[in-house]
């Protein structure tokens, strides 16, 4: 691999294509053995680019013919070499026909066109599409397309593509039929899809505020239909309320979504034509948890909101992929927000990015919201990206107002409609339409890294005033040093002794301030000071979780739980005993002081479990410790064993200080009727069922079957497993075979099992989760399989990082056995390893050891390359 480094791209050697398609069409012919592609471009050289006449498209199709203005070209007046066709010598506009050989059958990487279970699907992002045809595979090259399918009608009854359906029809002799797509509106390669198989489907319909009839259909295999309606109705809610917020209406006749099991990502936009993974589609009181039902309404909504963030106006580059995804992730919370509890979903949204992106921010893949550079652009699906790039447009709707958003996102619109654009393009109409300077606030874009803000402040009784003094700096990432200061936005509040909540006052204001202020912070240091107090307040700081920063502040044990208790702002008092319970795990991680929990933080839960019921599923967050994740990002050299077995002591300490608190919780919520918005009530009964389930000598066993046994949803069934998934008991083994049993048949369900064992507690995790691998519901080439054991396993912090270094070896076996099949999910896989720094010495060794065998294998794919490199030379 090394003589053959692969080549990185850069953002600063952008260039606009020296050539336009401005239309497509494109003949699929589905036969038994192969499919056949033929594409008939309208080309014309780009007169805003660089003039050439030599044409350069992607491909790595099987070409079998190519004819320029219908002559047919000999091979001798082109070239195909890495995978680029080229033409020399074109005129300034012409057709070009192409024909292509594909075998979907053989294609394992799930991108461009593929089979699965007898069906057909495609991938086509980022840069799927050559896989089908030789093309401008890139997203500032926008046509209009225009998609016939051609397939035996039994095989493949249904024939899918982008757009509106215009014709279709038998063939010669009646047993093939066809069917014509026409797309009206113009859009990159990346949104192009095409659906061919046998599914059953779910229709209904929806009237836009303007008047247009919808016909919405969701295709799923026929076993699966009972599992539609929550995926139907989550969508109809979306398009209700992107209208209700953003005035953004549908634009076609027909709206699809088709589920397939094996599937890279989540979900993916294509225009009208949306590829699901089965995950986020389909789903039962009797099949999936509460978490897969807000699952499936966020990941339904957040391709539907992608039809204007990302399809109406999409990427220049894919560096700018933030543009789309970041924002449209920043809606799809909105949405979940709108539908659930606000306060729980904003501290669910800042838990994830702190467990899983603050630590890419930290490791030696770290990068911008919108990267510098890339070797393999599926390597910039990251939760950076994404999540972080919510947090950056999160910030904008912070500083400008949910109305000066909205003035903000209308103007975009009007400019950009049709277009491909830039993250600066998507900041100046925000700043334009709130006549409000964001030049410093585009460093969010361009700077990698968590920046960590260090706060104090001082009490000035005489003049009744407080000076709050912010320092703001951000660590090292590679490539990057001696950053500049972000403009950060910082939500503070004031609370007295008492508890009630004091006007947040600056000494320029005429007036008493609000109770919440919003603080733009924009130097290295900065002090603002408040007026008007009558005592010393005790700040409430980056409520709401304003900005996506680490913030210290010297608060006491007290101070915390008092905050805990008091704060009118839900995230800062789950903050605050968060705070409180990750000073403790650490204490006794380093041996400090007694060696058991103090006072203050059990007490601190005991009055969180007393007041559980007014609001359930905000009590079932707080009463979670923080995740050994996070605590391993605290701590220098760590010892994740250590880490774990802390952690899990002091759960014990916790069930057993508490243990008549927990009985009373699980009690009171049990033999309950299922009902959707009972989701809090039963994530605190199951946190309940955990707690009691590590008594010496209780009655867990006996409580997780009875749950077992009487659940009638997923939720309690798969809470009863999860009590008992670290015990070596009889009900433990009793309940898992059963489980196994009774959904042998449900594929998502089987995943479940797999997690849940791959990450259990007990000692022989390894064996149990090789042994595993030769189930009958287990697949190394379907990727949700992979992610469900081998990739659980990964995120198992004891049993990954097993001292003797077994858990490296394993991975590093698993991820060049997947890469030979799929290296994009074999990418994923071997991002486990990011966090070689953080681990002691010993540990690191051995991780280094397994990434230099994995970057020596021959034939190494460029996404594995890409990662395990930059991990090497960190």
């Amino acid at each position: 691999m090394s003589a053959s480094a692969p080549v990185a791209k850069y953002l600063k050697d952008y260039r606009p294509a020296p050539f336009l398609i401005d239309r497509v069409d494109l003949e699929f012919d589905i036969l038994d053995s192969h499919t056949s592609v033929r594409a008939r471009m309208v080309v014309k050289r780009n007169p805003k680019a660089d003039a050439s006449d030599t044409l350069q498209l992607d491909g790595s199709a099987e070409l079998v013919a190519v004819r320029l203005d219908g002559e047919a070209l000999a091979p001798s007046a082109w070239t195909l070499a890495d995978e680029v066709l080229t033409l020399p010598g074109v005129p300034e506009s012409f057709i070009l026909d192409i024909e292509t050989r594909l075998e979907p059958a053989a294609n394992t990487s799930l991108m461009g066109l593929y089979a699965s279970n007898g069906n057909l699907y495609t991938q086509c992002e980022p840069e799927g599409f050559r896989k089908i045809t030789y093309y401008l595979d890139r997203p500032d090259v926008m046509a209009k397309f225009s998609t016939t399918l051609i397939a035996d009608r039994q095989r493949f009854p249904v024939l899918l593509s982008n757009g509106n359906k215009v014709g279709e029809g038998l063939t010669e002799n009646r047993k093939r039929h066809w069917v014509k797509w026409v797309d009206p509106y113009r859009k990159p390669a990346y949104l192009f899809a095409v659906v061919a198989g046998k599914l059953s489907v779910l229709r209904d319909h929806y009237t836009t505020r303007g008047g247009r009839k919808v016909t919405l259909e969701i295709y799923v295999a026929p076993a699966d239909m009972d599992k539609t309606a929550h995926a139907m109705s989550s969508l109809k809610k979306s398009m209700q309320w992107d209208e209700q917020v953003f005035g953004l209406e549908y634009d076609l006749d027909t709206y699809m979504i088709v589920a397939v099991g094996d599937f890279n990502m989540g979900a993916m936009e294509n225009k009208g034509l949306n590829i699901f993974n089965t995950k986020f589609v389909l789903a039962n009181r009797e099949t999936a948890t509460d978490f897969d039902f807000e699952g499936v309404e966020a990941v339904i909504a957040h391709e539907y909101f992608h039809n204007w963030t990302g399809n109406r106006v999409t990427c220049r580059d894919w560096f700018q992929l933030s543009l789309k995804e970041g924002l449209t992730v920043f809606r799809d919370q909105e949405f979940s927000a709108d539908m659930q509890s606000r306060a729980v979903k904003r501290i669910e949204d800042a838990r994830g990015l702190r467990a899983l992106q603050f630590p890419e921010d930290a490791g030696p893949t770290a990068h911008p919201v919108r990267p510098e550079s890339y070797i393999e652009m599926n390597n910039f699906y990251t939760l950076t990206v994404y999540e972080k790039g919510a947090e950056v447009v999160r910030m904008i709707h912070t500083l400008v107002g949910a109305a000066g958003f909205r003035q903000g996102m209308d103007l975009y619109f009007r400019r950009h409609d049709g277009q491909a654009v830039t993250c600066e393009d998507f900041v100046a109409a925000m700043a334009d339409a709130n006549h409000i300077d964001l030049t410093q606030f585009k460093r969010w874009y361009s700077q990698a890294g968590t920046p960590v803000l260090d706060v104090s402040l001082d009490w000035f009784a005489e003049g009744g005033a407080a000076s709050l003094t912010v320092r703001q700096h951000c660590p090292d990432t590679p490539g990057q040093t001696d950053k500049l200061p972000f403009h950060i936005p910082l939500a503070v509040g004031l609370l007295a002794a008492d508890g009630s909540e004091l006007p947040v006052t600056l000494a320029s204001d005429d007036a008493p301030g609000p109770l919440t202020r919003v603080l733009s912070v924009t130097e290295a240091e900065q002090t603002f000071t408040f007026v008007g107090l009558n005592e010393k307040p005790l700040p409430s700081l980056l409520r709401n979780f304003s900005a996506p920063v680490r913030l210290n502040y010297a608060y006491r044990d007290e101070e915390l739980a008092f905050l805990c208790a008091h704060d009118s702002d839900a995230f800062n008092r789950w903050e605050a005993g968060q705070t409180l319970a990750t000073r403790e795990l650490l204490r006794l991680y380093r041996g400090e002081g007694e060696a058991t929990l103090s006072a203050c933080l059990i007490d601190a839960f005991a009055q969180l479990l007393d007041h559980a019921d007014s609001d359930p599923a905000f009590a079932a967050l707080a009463l979670t410790l923080p995740a050994e994740v996070e605590l391993l990002e605290l701590q220098d050299h760590a010892d994740p064993a250590r880490l774990c077995q802390v952690r899990e002591q002091a759960r014990a300490e916790l069930a057993q200080a508490l243990a008549e608190r927990w009985d009373a919780a699980w009690r009171r919520h049990s033999g309950l009727a299922f009902r959707h918005e009972d989701a809090g009530r039963r994530a605190l009964k199951n946190l309940a069922l955990s707690y009691l389930a590590l008594l010496p000598g209780g009655d867990a066993g006996a409580l997780a079957s009875q749950q077992y046994q009487q659940a009638d949803n997923m939720t309690d069934r798969m809470g009863a497993l999860a009590a008992l998934a670290d015990s070596h008991s009889h009900a433990r083994d009793t309940l898992f075979a059963d489980f196994a049993q009774r959904f042998a048949d449900e594929a998502l369900v089987m995943d479940k099992w797999f997690t849940l064992q791959a990450g259990s507690r007990r000692q022989d995790v390894l064996r149990t989760v090789t042994a595993l691998m030769e189930h009958p519901a287990f697949a190394l080439t379907n990727p949700n399989k992979v992610r469900a054991l081998i990739g659980a396993f990964g995120r198992n912090l004891a049993a990954f990082h097993a001292a003797d270094g077994s858990g490296y070896r394993f991975m590093a076996d698993q991820v060049l056995a997947i890469d030979a099949i799929n290296p994009q999910v074999a990418s994923r896989l071997v991002s486990c390893f990011n966090r070689r720094s953080r681990v002691e010495p010993a540990r690191a060794e051995l991780m280094r050891v397994e990434l230099a065998r994995v970057l020596a294998h021959d034939g190494l794919s460029r996404d594995v390359y890409e990662i395990v490199s930059k991990n090497l030379n960190a």
